[in-house]
């Protein structure tokens, strides 16, 4: 037969009977698959990975078949086309790729434990049982798990528990999904659950290494998310439960399996009596985004992986929404402005990055699309720009009509913009389709020309990119009545300056609230005007302001050194989001200097400058009553403080430590990595390596093992680094999902650049065996593109991985990345002494 890309043209699913055996102690898998659906061929494919096939039969009578590990599939050859029962018997073994189904380790009271848990995103289900394992080929599951089993031990999935025989455990028949979305897990585990007003069963579920209260704010914010959505989405939460559960070793963030969704630790479980602010945050909005999922992605699915943006714009977009709603005081939009659109202005901003839409077939390539600041970041912006063209209302009504045309189906990126035409009466999509069919995005420069006030568009780049007249239809959002809602044109130009300016009696601008996906570049009147009434803008406004400034230096477009003069004029901003662009563009001027040198004395000075009267404002301990901007700003000076070796904080810290020498996990949760890391880098021994090293072992705590990386990744001892670039590979030390951080840790030490940058040429081969499988691998390759920064380390970076370029899934990451470090070098060659000529004479 003809080669098929989508195996769902050969066969399409309608029942399956899972029948899945697991035995931790052999590490081996067994089972069958009895798929009940329409053969659209005589020969049809059917995907499989790793797996042992015994035997395949088809309405039971035995049938040929071949496996085709090319395809990752069997080709199966029937006597007649039409429906068909098939029946495939296998075998596998249990890996620790954190792919598929998979062990996880963990220790209570020093006794070591296992627990089983699935990932099957994006193509992992074939590596547990025979299927159609695209997402257009949904079909019903009765799931029957048998395993090694031993008092005290859950077991959990999709759908409750039906009834359990011989040691064989049978689930209820799930509703039509995508294989994907499958999952179960089981082990000795704790668990806490409650109802939504609806009726739907909230659990959520750890291993007995945790405290039972660590459960309760993620119960809290699950159940309220899920009523919060019933509501929004105006449309039922179609399962009995939604259970959360905490793996202790979790490849990426979280996973929103229906009904049965799995997260990493640190995203689920916190102590709520010593947890920052920050990770609460972070917490929430990641359950929040993953119980968006249930309607949009589980519910209703992209119909293949180019439409992936469907699923994950649309969920990182409605994290905010839910957040914002449950725990208003949080103004978690902010975080938007400060985490999302920076990450997504910055990597779509190189010459190569993928459009939000992207075209995908190859199962490796599929995992390479998840670009957290594309497909998660800039896409949600798109959506928006787009919520806020159609308003709340019609955003609703679309998103109800969406979800009663395509439940339990599967939908494309026009379905959604139709059902919001309808709802609106705007043809939304037209303006969309530029955004997310388009890589990059525009610089919109207004100038003031001959008098008039003038717009224009161009494709903005950061490094060498290849203008090829791409345009945006922008939402402008100007604080001017007679600049267009929508710009469509390249250029525009709005009418007579000083009338204009006169008429509205505050500075022009354009982008206000930051919302929509472009820069501004002002020219010089503007600029100056805007900065004259610098006080006047809100906290949005000027992060905004910050943002597009970074951005122009970086792309060339205006002069580091112009900007430096700038900084302090923010510095006494109590706001977060301020602070936290003001201290992005001051820690982007560490490129330009030398560790250790005058330069970057100068450079420590500014530091200290812009931050010594908020450390003294805010102090080192939170405070009862203080503003959550309070709790958020204060990382970010004392993190300046201690990179200016400001003698005061580097003395405060040390205090702090020796006060809580023998009890350094209850630290304050905000301000404990800035404490250790001082005195690992300050007053560093062995001894205090040692047994933070231990610590990290020991703890449960997710938060504290962060901390202790961020600390012991910054010693300065040649020693201790050689020592900790060992343990790299040793699983009980460092679990390979916490891997990247702490490589990230060490190459972007100076003292431990050299040692890391060595290890991951060394040791390529056991890395990519180790995470090669899943879709964080290639952020490996991202991390040491955020780090380097000279023209011998560049040359380093293009002799190891060009010849890896056309590895599957690595292709985009290799090419984007050396143009990245490429423009990173040329800016820093071009500009370094003009930089550092005017931090030294702010600060002299």
């Amino acid at each position: 037969m003809a080669t098929t890309t989508h195996f769902y043209e050969t066969f399409q699913p309608e029942h399956y009977d899972l029948y899945i055996n697991i035995n931790r102690a052999d590490k081996l898998i067994s089972g069958k698959s009895t798929i009940t659906g329409d053969a659209k061929a005589q020969e049809v494919l059917i995907h499989q990975n790793g797996l042992t096939i015994a035997g395949v039969q088809a309405d039971g009578a035995d049938v040929p078949f071949t496996v085709d590990d090319a395809i990752q599939g069997i080709r199966i050859e029937l006597a007649k086309a039409g429906q068909t029962t098939l029946t495939i018997t296998y075998s596998a073994k249990l890996t620790d790729t954190m792919m598929g189904i998979y062990p996880s380790y963990y220790e209570v009271n020093g006794v070591k434990k296992e627990l089983i848990g699935t990932q099957f995103e994006t193509t992992a289900a074939r590596q547990a049982f025979p299927c159609v394992d695209e997402p257009e080929a949904k079909a019903t599951f009765d799931l029957a798990i048998k395993y090694d089993e031993h008092d005290g031990e859950t077991i959990l999935s999709n759908m409750p528990e039906d009834h359990e025989a011989d040691g064989v455990h049978y689930f209820e028949t799930t509703v039509r999904m995508s294989t994907y979305l499958i999952a179960f897990a089981f082990g000795e585990l704790q668990g806490k659950q409650t109802k939504t007003k609806s009726g739907v069963t909230i659990g959520v579920f750890g291993t007995k290494a945790h405290k039972a209260n660590e459960l309760d704010f993620a119960l809290d914010i699950a159940k309220r998310s899920i009523e919060f959505y019933e509501d929004f989405y105006q449309t039922p939460y179609p399962l009995p439960h939604s259970w959360q559960l905490a793996l202790p070793d979790f490849s990426a963030g979280a996973m929103e399996n229906w009904g049965l969704v799995t997260y990493r630790e640190a995203y689920l479980l916190l102590d709520p009596d010593n947890t920052a602010l920050e990770t609460k945050q972070r917490v929430a909005t990641v359950i929040a985004h993953e119980l968006a999922h249930q309607w949009f992605g589980d519910l209703v699915t992209m119909k293949w992986w180019d439409d992936l943006w469907l699923n994950e714009s649309f969920a990182n977009m409605m994290e905010y929404v839910a957040t914002d709603a449950l725990e208003p005081d949080w103004h978690i939009w902010e975080t938007f402005q400060t985490s999302e659109a920076s990450m997504a202005l910055q990597r779509d901003a190189t010459d190569g990055v993928q459009s939000v839409h992207v075209q995908v077939e190859d199962p490796a390539e599929i995992d390479s699309i998840f670009d957290g600041a594309i497909v998660y970041a800039k896409g949600a912006r798109m959506l928006v720009m787009a919520r806020a063209l159609v308003g709340d209302d019609a955003l609703r009504a679309g998103l109800k009509q969406y979800f009663i045309n395509h439940k339990y189906g599967n939908a494309k990126g026009d379905d959604l913009w139709n059902a919001l035409a309808d709802a609106s009466g705007m043809q939304v999509g037209d303006i969309m389709h530029s955004w997310l069919e388009q890589p990059g995005y525009p610089v919109v420069t207004a100038a003031v020309v001959d008098g008039q006030l003038t717009l224009s568009q161009q494709q903005f780049f950061i490094g060498e990119g290849e203008e090829v007249g791409r345009q945006w239809q922008i939402p402008l959002n100007s604080n001017y009545e007679a600049a267009p809602a929508i710009m469509k044109d390249q250029a525009v130009t709005i009418g007579d300056y000083a009338k204009l300016r006169d008429a509205s009696g505050q500075p022009f601008r354009l982008n206000v609230g930051n919302n929509s996906h472009f820069i501004v570049k002002y020219d010089q009147t503007l600029l100056d005007d805007i900065l004259a009434h610098v006080d006047d803008l809100t906290a949005i406004d000027q992060l905004q302001l910050l943002q597009d400034l970074r951005l122009l230096a970086e792309g060339r477009q205006i002069s580091y050194a112009a900007v430096v003069p700038l900084l302090s004029r923010f510095a006494a901003s109590h706001s977060t989001v301020v602070n936290a662009a003001l201290y992005q563009v001051a820690g982007n001027l560490r490129k330009f200097v030398t560790p250790d040198s005058d330069e970057e004395k100068h450079l420590q000075t500014l530091f200290d400058q812009l931050s010594a009267a908020q450390v003294k404002r805010l102090g080192w301990l939170p405070q009862a009553g203080e503003s959550n901007d309070d709790q958020l700003t204060r990382p970010y000076v004392l993190s300046a403080a201690l990179y200016a070796k400001s003698s005061a904080a580097v003395l405060a810290a040390h205090e702090l430590f020796e006060g809580n020498r023998d009890k350094l996990a209850t630290l304050p949760a905000d301000v404990r990595v800035f404490i250790l890391r001082n005195e690992v880098k300050n007053f560093g021994s062995k001894d205090l390596f040692d047994s933070l090293l231990t610590a990290s072992r020991q703890t449960a705590d997710a938060s504290y093992k962060a901390d202790i990386c961020d600390a012991l990744t910054a010693t300065t001892d040649p020693e201790l680094i050689k020592q900790l670039v060992v343990k790299f590979e040793d699983a009980d030390t460092i679990k390979p999902q916490d891997l990247r951080a702490w490589f990230r840790g060490v190459l972007a030490n100076p003292a431990g650049e050299q040692a890391a940058w060595d290890w991951i040429r060394d040791e390529w081969s056991w890395l990519e065996a180790t995470v090669g499988g899943d879709m964080e691998f290639t952020t490996y390759i991202t991390v040491i593109s955020r780090v380097f920064h000279t023209a011998e380390r560049l040359e380093e970076f293009k002799a190891f991985f060009e010849p890896k370029i056309n590895t599957p899934g690595l292709t985009r990451e290799i090419k984007m990345d050396t143009k990245v470090i490429a423009s990173r070098v040329a800016l820093v060659e071009d500009e370094r002494d003009a930089v550092n000529a005017a931090v030294a004479e702010v600060v002299k």
